[in-house]
């Protein structure tokens, strides 16, 4: 009967990560079919999955949709491809040979634009996906109302405050309350607060400007927990309130990181507040490289828990642009981020243990879906910003590969030769899976 538990969160596990890879491979392929459609390359398959198909049916183009058995992954296999890695059917390519009509209709026979646009697509679609994805967000979560107002007071220990929903902050402890549209405005602003389990402050209630007492505006709270972090394992969650490390007393989250950092990775004892039940856990901080806004990186140990005020700020729903151009920054962001990341890896300054593999990405996505769909959903928009930042790199196999032999086409004026071409794609196809390889065993061995 223990074993159940286990199981479940297994299930759990892979079927978030199947749902999360099909939609994402869904779309890239989609970009793929789509495009290649537009410019007149005709596609024999579209599959989502490998191996035997469970499900099937060809459209009045032609085309076959199918399902097959086993979800990880799918392919566009389009007019002139021998396979779903793409490469040409000699036999079909010289029976078309004498039919120019029917050889601009394939993947090998369509001109230079039509393939370089029909395989950049797929990358392209991914990267749309995520600022939709992100763009939905913003306008959904909405952006925190200017100046900032209480929405919802946070179920925290102790004694009821007088702080409310609908107050608007004008200053705490004497310190004005900034526009946090202004760079490091709200850094600068919590740093500049005492350190105190209960603080004044000047809020604008009804018209009429008011002091009260509130808890400290930044409490030892899990506002969310990291997958594949030391909170996760040890079984902290979302709406926990650290009291206690070791037996001393915090209230503050800056109390909370300040001992994790001075732990020096020793197991730290926790007393954690839930919903008026106080429970302890015992986990062993971390080490993680987090990335700076210089673009390096520096480690830290961390538990892996994201705090959060004290309330829910008050919202208001963004205009169109700004929630466009907050899906356009979160996009670039990761796309910026994973390219230092890599080269920092590459040089030695930060461990490969930030790679991750199937497994990792599995385990988070299930962890992000037992956070709720929001979560899940943001998480996929991310992981398929990844996987369309990985198949341009130019790696023969991937899609930047076959783009970098559409380039030397196109200053030639010749492609490179079928030997060649095999040769390539065989180096392509070792380099892809000794990455994947490199990246599982990260999954299994690194702490």
């Amino acid at each position: 009967m223990g074993f159940l538990p286990e199981f479940g969160g297994l299930i759990w596990t892979i079927l978030a990560f199947v749902v999360a890879l099909s939609v994402i491979v869904a779309v890239h392929e989609y970009g793929h079919y789509i495009v290649g459609r537009w410019t007149g390359i005709k596609a024999d398959v579209f599959s989502l999955g490998f191996g035997p198909v469970l499900f099937s049916r060809v459209d009045r183009r032609g085309t076959r949709w199918q399902f097959a058995l086993l979800p990880f992954g799918g392919y566009v296999k389009f007019a002139g491809d021998s396979n779903a890695a793409s490469g040409k059917d000699e036999t079909a390519m010289e029976a078309l040979a004498e039919d120019p009509e029917a050889l601009r209709h394939t993947m090998h026979g369509a001109p230079l634009y039509a393939r370089a646009l029909t395989v950049a697509a797929g990358p392209v679609f991914n990267f749309v996906m995520s600022i939709l994805i992100f763009f939905a967000v913003a306008m959904t979560a909405g952006t925190a109302r200017d100046p900032l107002t209480v929405g919802e007071m946070r179920d925290l220990p102790g004694a009821a405050f007088e702080l409310q929903e609908g107050d608007v902050l004008r200053a705490v402890e004497g310190t004005p309350v900034p526009s946090f549209a202004e760079p490091g405005a709200y850094d600068s602003f919590v740093s500049a607060l005492p350190q105190e389990p209960v603080l004044e402050y000047d809020v604008t209630r009804d018209d009429t400007d008011l002091t009260v007492d509130g808890p400290y505006l930044l409490p030892a709270l899990v506002s969310s927990v990291v997958p594949q972090s030391a909170a996760q394992t040890a079984g902290l969650r979302g709406g926990d309130v650290i009291t206690a490390i070791d037996g001393r007393e915090v209230f503050a989250f800056g109390q909370l990181k300040e001992a994790v950092e001075a732990s020096d990775g020793a197991a730290l004892l926790l007393t954690v507040w839930r919903q008026g039940e106080t429970l302890e856990f015992t986990l062993i901080p971390k080490a993680t490289d987090e990335p700076q806004p210089d673009g390096s990186f520096k480690r830290n140990l961390r538990i892996g828990i994201v705090g959060g005020m004290a309330f829910t700020p008050a919202t208001d729903t963004p205009g169109v642009g700004e929630a466009f151009g907050a899906g356009l920054d979160n996009t670039w962001r990761i796309i910026t981020g994973s390219i230092s990341g890599l080269r920092e890896m590459i040089v030695g300054n930060i461990s490969t243990c930030n790679l991750s593999g199937p497994v990792g990405i599995a385990q988070t996505s299930g962890a992000m879906a037992s956070q709720g769909a929001q979560s899940f959903i943001y998480f996929i928009a991310v992981l398929s910003t990844a996987v369309g930042l990985l198949n341009l790199f130019p790696i023969p196999a991937l899609d930047g590969g076959h783009l970098v032999f559409y380039a030397y086409e196109a200053v030639t004026g010749k492609p490179p030769s079928d030997g060649a071409l095999r040769v390539l794609m065989t180096i392509g196809i070792a380099m892809v899976l000794t990455l994947m390889l490199f990246a599982l065993g990260n999954d299994l061995f690194c702490p």
